[in-house]
C-alpha cells in the first residue's frame, strides 16, 4: 500500500512535465475544457458515471472515462496524462473514496467542475441499519455500489446536468431535458425490478463478492457474499462453511460470480455444494460494448428471475 501511495505521488508531481511519450488508457489527451467543435470535454471516473454523462450530455459532450472498458475499476492507476487531464477537462465526475488514484489527482489537480457522486448517493456502511447509522460494526466500511440501485444513480443527473449548465449556460435546457429523460428510463428500470423480483420462492443470492447490497436492499433480498467489499479478497475456510450452511438452510440454488472478476471460487464451490453456476454482472465497467448500462441491468433482472424462481 506504501509503495502504491509513493508511486501515486510520483505520478501526480511527474504530470507537469511528463506531457509526451506516456501511454495512456482510455483517456485522449485534453488540452482545454472544450473540444475542437465545442463540445464539452467531460471525465468520468468509471463506467456508470460515464453512462450518466453521456446520457445527460448527449451530442454536446464528449465523455471519456478513467477506467478503462473491461477492466476492473476499484484499483485503477493514472498515467501522468491521465492526472493532467483531470486539470485540463471542462467537468470530471467520480465517486470519492473508490478509486483513490482519482481522489489524488482530483486534490492535485483542482478541476474547476466537479461532480463527486458521493454527494448523492447516500452511501451505505457495510453491517450498518441503514445510511449514516451509528449501530454499523466497527471497522466497518462504505460499499460504493450505489449504481445497482437505479434510483439511486438517478440521482447523479441532476446535478450532472447542473454542472453542464454552469459550463455551457445556452444549452440549459437541454441538459435539463436530457436529465428527465434519464430519471425516467430508470424508474422504469426500477418499476421492472420491483414487479420482477416480488414474488420468487427464494430471496437469498449468493455472490462472490458484496457488490449487490443496494440493489439486494431496494428489492427486499438478501445477499450473502463468500469474499466482501474487495472482489480480490479470498474467502476463509470458516466462510465457505457458513456459505454452504446458508445454501442447504435456504434452498439455494444459484451461485454467482461476476464478470470481470476469476470465476474460480463461485463455481468451484457451486460444484461442491451441487447447484448451478451464473454470472452477475456488476456494472463496474463496460464489459459488453454492444451493451450499456440499462441492457446489463435487464439482463441481470432475467437472470435473478431464473435463479430465484420468481413468478
Amino acid at each position: 500500500m506504501l509503495l502504491r501511495r509513493a508511486l501515486a505521488t510520483s505520478l501526480l508531481a511527474a504530470s507537469a512535465v511528463l506531457l509526451s511519450g506516456c501511454t495512456t488508457t482510455g483517456v485522449e489527451s485534453i488540452t482545454s475544457a472544450r473540444a475542437t467543435d465545442g463540445a464539452v470535454e467531460v471525465l468520468a471516473s468509471f463506467y456508470p458515471l460515464l453512462y450518466v454523462s453521456q446520457q445527460v450530455g448527449g451530442d454536446l459532450v464528449h465523455v471519456t472515462s478513467l477506467s478503462p472498458p473491461g477492466a476492473e475499476p476499484h484499483d485503477v492507476e493514472l498515467s501522468p496524462r491521465q492526472v493532467r487531464a483531470v486539470g485540463d477537462a471542462g467537468l470530471v465526475v467520480y465517486l470519492s473514496g473508490f478509486q483513490s488514484a482519482v481522489d489524488d489527482a482530483v486534490a492535485a489537480r483542482r478541476p474547476a467542475h466537479v461532480v463527486d457522486a458521493a454527494a448523492t448517493a447516500d452511501l451505505v456502511r457495510v453491517g450498518s441499519a441503514g445510511p449514516g447509522s451509528a449501530s454499523a460494526s466497527p471497522g466497518a466500511a462504505l460499499d460504493p455500489h450505489f449504481w445497482l440501485d437505479p434510483d439511486r444513480l438517478a440521482r447523479l443527473a441532476g446535478p450532472v446536468a447542473d454542472a453542464l449548465t454552469a459550463i455551457d449556460p445556452q444549452h440549459a435546457s437541454t441538459y435539463a431535458a436530457n436529465a428527465a429523460t434519464l430519471r425516467g428510463e430508470l424508474t422504469d428500470l426500477d418499476a421492472s425490478y420491483a414487479r420482477g423480483l416480488a414474488t420468487c420462492e427464494r430471496r437469498e443470492i449468493v455472490t462472490s463478492h458484496e457488490a449487490f447490497g443496494y440493489l439486494a436492499t431496494r428489492y427486499h433480498l438478501s445477499q450473502i457474499g463468500i469474499s466482501g467489499l474487495s472482489p480480490d479478497a479470498e474467502p476463509s475456510p470458516a466462510r465457505l462453511k457458513e456459505i454452504a450452511d446458508v445454501v442447504h438452510a435456504k434452498g439455494v440454488t444459484t451461485i454467482f460470480s461476476e464478470e470481470l472478476v476469476s470465476p474460480k471460487v463461485a463455481q468451484t464451490l457451486a460444484k461442491d455444494l451441487g447447484v448451478k453456476a451464473a454470472v452477475l454482472d456488476p456494472v463496474e465497467s463496460q464489459a459488453d460494448p454492444g451493451s450499456d448500462y440499462r441492457g446489463v441491468m435487464e439482463r441481470n433482472l432475467t437472470i435473478l428471475r431464473a435463479a430465484l424462481g420468481c413468478a
